[in-house]
C-alpha cells in the first residue's frame, strides 16, 4: 500500500501536458496561460495626472499664476508644452505638458477670473503618474503556468491581448457504478440511492479546470463495466469511474479495467477516507482513475489525487492546494498506518486558524462535504493530537 506522497509521485510520472489553443480574451477566465505574456506598451503610456487639479511648475508656487491652458485625458499627439509661469488646468487621467514638474489638487488652489492661487508649495512629482511605473513595455506581464482571474485579465486587456494563447482543458469521462444507484431524474426508490458522485465530481472537474462528460451509470456485472469504461476512454483525457473498486463479489472495475487494456499503476493508498483508490494508464494515454463509491472517499480522493493532476495536465504552475496550519478544537485519536483527512469548518482567533472536526466521518456521510472549508491532516504514523494542538490544513474553500 502506498503512502500518499508515493502515489501522488506515481501519477505525477504519468501525466504529459495537453497541447494548446487560442482563445478570446473574455474566454480566459479560470485558464492556464501556456506562454509568457510581455507587455506590449508601458503603463501607463505616459506620464498623467492622478488627480483633477493644476499642473505647475513646483519652484514657481507658491503663487498666483494665471491659467494659460488645459489637459484632459484622451489627447492624441504631441504633448503640449507647459509655459513658465503658468497653471495648466488638468483632469484625471490627462498627460501631464512637458516642463511641468507636479500636480496640485483641485481641492487646495483657489481658482478665478482665470487665474489659481496655490497658498503652499508644490512638491515636485506629487500626483504624478509616471509612464511605465506600473509596468514598462518588454517586461514579463505574466508568467506561463498562471491560472488567470479578474486582474489577470484586466492586465493582459490593457496590454492589448484581445486572444491568449492557453493550455487545452482536458475532457474528463465520469462513470459510475453500481445496481444500487439510479439517476436524480428517477422516482425514488426505497431499494435504491440517487447517483450523486457523478455531479460531485462534475463539479470538482470544473472547478480544476477541466470538462467533465458524463457517461452515465453501469450495473455490477464484469461485461457491463468492461463495455462502459471501454466507451468512457474514447476522446478524453482521464476516465473517473466510482465504485467497484474494493474485494467484493460486485467490485469489477480492476477487472474490467485489464479488459480494456488499461495497465494498473497501484491499487490502496493508506488514506482515510479513500483506501481503496486504484489508477492506471490506457495505451492512448489517458490517465485512469477508480474511486471508491462512498461519496465523501470519492470526493476526499479526488481532491487529493485527481484535481493535481488535471491541473498539471493544463501545465499549471501551481496545483497543490494551499496548506495552513491550524489549532485542533477537540481532541482526535487513530490507529497508525494511514493518513487521515478530516473535514473540518475553519475560523480565526487570535490571529490563528482554528480547526473545527464534524462530528460525522463517515466515508459515507455527504454532509459533511457541504460547507466544508478545510481537510485537517493527521500524518500516517501520528495516532492523536490534543486540543490545541497544531495540526496542517488543506484550505479548500476560501482564504483564512
Amino acid at each position: 500500500m502506498l503512502s500518499v506522497d508515493e502515489a501522488r509521485a506515481h501519477i505525477a510520472a504519468r501525466v504529459v501536458g495537453l497541447d494548446t489553443e487560442i482563445v478570446p480574451l473574455d474566454d480566459g477566465f479560470e485558464r492556464i496561460l501556456a506562454t509568457n505574456a510581455q507587455a506590449r506598451r508601458s503603463l501607463p503610456p505616459r506620464d498623467n495626472s492622478a488627480m483633477d487639479g493644476y499642473a505647475v511648475i513646483a519652484a514657481e508656487t507658491p503663487a498666483t499664476l494665471p491659467i494659460a491652458a488645459e489637459s484632459a485625458a484622451g489627447i492624441t499627439g504631441e504633448l503640449a508644452e507647459h509655459q513658465p509661469g503658468t497653471a495648466t488646468r488638468i483632469m484625471t487621467g490627462a498627460p501631464v505638458p512637458l516642463g511641468a514638474d507636479a500636480v496640485v489638487m483641485r481641492e487646495n488652489v483657489e481658482a478665478s477670473d482665470g487665474r489659481a492661487t496655490f497658498n503652499k508649495p508644490a512638491i515636485v512629482g506629487r500626483h504624478i503618474r509616471r509612464a511605465g511605473e506600473d509596468i514598462e513595455a518588454g517586461q514579463l506581464a505574466i508568467r506561463a503556468g498562471t491560472r488567470l482571474g479578474a486582474g489577470e485579465l484586466g492586465l493582459l486587456a490593457a496590454l492589448g491581448y484581445s486572444q491568449l494563447i492557453v493550455v487545452r482543458r482536458p475532457k474528463v469521462a465520469i462513470l459510475s457504478t453500481g445496481n444500487e444507484l439510479i439517476a436524480v431524474t428517477e422516482e425514488p426508490r426505497p431499494d435504491r440511492i440517487y447517483n450523486s458522485n457523478a455531479h460531485a465530481l462534475a463539479a470538482q472537474v470544473r472547478e480544476a479546470g477541466g470538462v467533465p462528460v458524463h457517461c452515465g451509470i453501469a450495473s455490477d456485472s464484469l461485461d457491463t463495466v468492461t463495455d462502459a469504461i471501454g466507451k468512457a476512454l474514447d476522446g478524453v483525457d482521464v476516465v473517473l469511474t466510482s465504485g467497484g473498486v474494493s474485494v467484493g463479489d460486485y467490485d469489477f472495475v480492476k477487472r474490467a479495467f485489464g479488459r480494456n487494456g488499461i495497465v494498473t499503476d497501484f491499487w490502496k493508498v493508506a488514506v482515510k477516507p479513500g483506501k481503496p483508490l486504484v489508477f492506471g494508464t490506457h495505451p492512448s494515454g489517458t490517465l485512469v482513475f477508480g474511486l471508491p463509491g462512498n461519496p465523501a472517499s470519492s470526493m476526499v480522493t479526488f481532491e487529493l489525487f485527481v484535481r493535481p493532476t488535471l491541473l498539471a495536465l493544463q501545465s499549471a504552475t501551481v496545483y497543490q492546494r494551499r496548506i495552513a496550519p491550524a489549532r485542533l478544537k477537540t481532541s482526535y485519536s487513530k490507529v497508525a498506518g494511514r493518513t487521515h483527512f478530516l473535514r473540518a469548518r475553519l475560523e480565526r482567533r487570535d490571529g490563528e486558524l482554528v480547526a473545527t472536526i464534524k462530528a460525522k466521518q463517515g466515508s459515507g456521510n455527504l454532509t459533511t462535504m457541504a460547507g466544508v472549508d478545510g481537510l485537517v491532516e493527521i500524518p500516517e504514523e501520528t495516532t492523536s493530537v490534543a486540543a490545541g494542538g497544531q495540526v496542517n490544513v488543506i484550505l479548500v474553500r476560501g482564504e483564512f
